[in-house]
């Protein structure tokens, strides 16, 4: 049985997960050799097969792009939006104005309404940020907009955000998915617990979710802006990578995600579906959690850093699919430090800070992974490289939730994880990832503080001229790598396969799927 529209008791432990991504172009899937007498038409009900569920479906509380990609854009909108050359664009709001540093004023539409049939306004606006600004309610996605003092209606299709001090990036953020604008009602309705039945203004209206099966999503007939093509969508969660695969073959998902680059060479010699893959915003990288012992030591984390020979693992385990970082960022990313050096491959350096360190016999150690072919076999290169320093890896394999959990929580030694950047901004990489305020499930997994990194951090944010933020990132960045809470492995790509019956789809360059303008043949 689904969670249907109505169902109230049902309780759901909420994980969130930075998990976290440059600017590409995000272009549609190739149809080449399609049958060119099936003309795309709209209508009919596109299946979406994935690797895990979503954590909730409330966009104040989850923290993932994989649930943010059911809800974004699809149920929930913002007052803004990125268009697909990652230019912020109006959507909820027809236009803005900062009228000084800390006041920006935006102007409403008048013709949306939610889905339940209450007029979108100003009143709304404010009751979505108070909810999501409420210490009793305690989202964890409250950290991103810390910098709103208050949430102010003009009139009622008139709203300013009044900030605390100078926020540069204020459109980035609200252009996410936890800017995203919910029915007073429901709100009403759940008040602090996590809200079951998403209530938006977007194209699709929720239908139901069975936890761990799928999620259904129904067109808005009523949806204010150009509606979508399809008439239903449902996200199936699908955990074997080739099983999602042979759904298409056969016909029973349009889409598969993500892809894993094991089977990319089966994909594209598919006569029934194609490759879909552009560079995301975020990276893929292996954090320590600073708190822990020996990690708690920068000279044993410089040590691994060094010992790993990254570019056997990029060919080796990712087929070349995304390119070697050198820091959090994607190249696309605004405040990307090309300059950023990383650790070179060198065993006799590494072996010297493991002898400083105390640790010339070695350690022991524990890797968490979640249970991804590709996550795996990162893990297995790595355990299988620093046997040369003398660490003996330990790899633990865990299912998606509980590894998210167990990391947020700080239970954790070392870990491999991903954060896909969702505003092209580097303040959503330095402040979540970085920041003192943001240890935890807010991002911060590695534990990690450093006054002068948050200083710069915060300075970042209220500074106007672009290249003195850019500065500003490049020296935080260059004190994060000396620091080594983390080791960058791969640019991520965004990577689908996708049927030949299926045209209009992209994934953003912040990983969310865009399916409004899908046609199936």
């Amino acid at each position: 049985m689904g969670l249907k529209r109505g169902i109230r008791n049902f309780f759901l432990v909420i994980i969130v997960a930075i998990v976290i991504t440059g600017c590409s172009s995000n272009h549609d899937v190739s149809t080449k050799a399609s049958d060119p007498n099936k003309a795309s038409k709209e209508g009919g009900t596109l299946v979406i097969a994935r690797l895990s569920d979503a954590e909730n479906l409330d966009q104040q509380f989850m923290s993932t792009i994989n649930a943010a990609s059911v809800t974004h854009h699809k149920i929930y909108e913002g007052l803004v939006q990125r268009d697909k050359n990652s230019e912020i664009q109006p959507m909820l709001a027809e236009k803005w104005n900062q009228i000084n540093d800390t006041t920006w004023e935006f102007k409403l539409r008048h013709d949306v309404k939610f889905h339940d049939g209450t007029p979108f306004n100003a009143d709304a606006v404010k009751k979505t940020f108070d909810r999501l600004l409420d210490p009793n309610v305690a989202s964890p996605r409250a950290v991103v907009f810390d910098m709103v003092k208050e949430v102010k209606p003009v009139d009622e299709y008139t709203v300013q955000f009044i900030l605390k001090e100078p926020f540069s990036p204020l459109l980035s953020i609200l252009a996410n998915h936890e800017g995203g604008i919910i029915s007073p009602k429901t709100i009403e309705k759940y008040g602090k617990k996590i809200i079951q039945e998403p209530n938006g203004t977007g194209p699709f209206v929720f239908d139901s979710w069975s936890p761990g099966q799928e999620i259904t999503l129904m067109k808005n007939k009523n949806y204010w802006g150009d509606k979508p093509k399809v008439d239903k969508v449902i996200f199936k969660v699908v955990p074997e990578d080739s099983t999602r695969i042979s759904m298409i073959e056969t016909g029973e998902a349009h889409i598969a995600e993500p892809l894993p680059v094991a089977v990319m060479d089966q994909v594209e010699s598919s006569a029934a579906m194609d490759v879909y893959r552009n560079e995301g915003y975020g990276t893929e990288y292996i954090g320590f959690n600073v708190n822990k012992e020996p990690f708690n030591d920068v000279r044993v984390r410089k040590a691994i850093a060094h010992a790993i020979e990254m570019d056997s693992i990029i060919k080796g385990v990712f087929n070349n699919v995304g390119v070697k970082a050198n820091s959090l960022m994607g190249s696309k990313v605004f405040g990307y430090d090309a300059d950023l050096k990383t650790y070179d491959y060198n065993l006799k350096e590494a072996k010297k800070l493991m002898a400083d360190a105390g640790y010339s016999k070695g350690l022991d150690a524990t890797i968490l992974t979640m249970d991804s072919k590709e996550r795996v076999n990162l893990a297995e290169v790595l355990q299988s490289q620093l046997k040369g320093i003398g660490i003996n890896l330990k790899v633990q394999v865990m299912e998606y939730g509980s590894f998210v959990e167990q990391v947020n929580k700080g239970q954790s030694e070392m870990f491999i994880i991903s954060w896909r950047n969702a505003t092209g901004d580097a303040d959503y990489n330095q402040y979540n990832l970085f920041h003192t305020d943001s240890q935890g499930a807010a991002g911060n997994t590695f534990f990690y503080s450093n006054p002068k990194v948050d200083n710069l951090i915060d300075a970042a944010r209220k500074e106007k001229e672009e290249e003195k933020r850019k500065d500003l990132y490049a020296e935080a960045q260059e004190i994060e790598l000396s620091d080594t809470p983390y080791i960058p492995v791969r640019v991520i790509e965004n990577v689908a396969a996708v049927s030949k019956e299926v045209k209009g789809f992209s994934i953003s360059p912040s990983g969310y799927l865009e399916i409004n303008d899908i046609t199936l043949k």
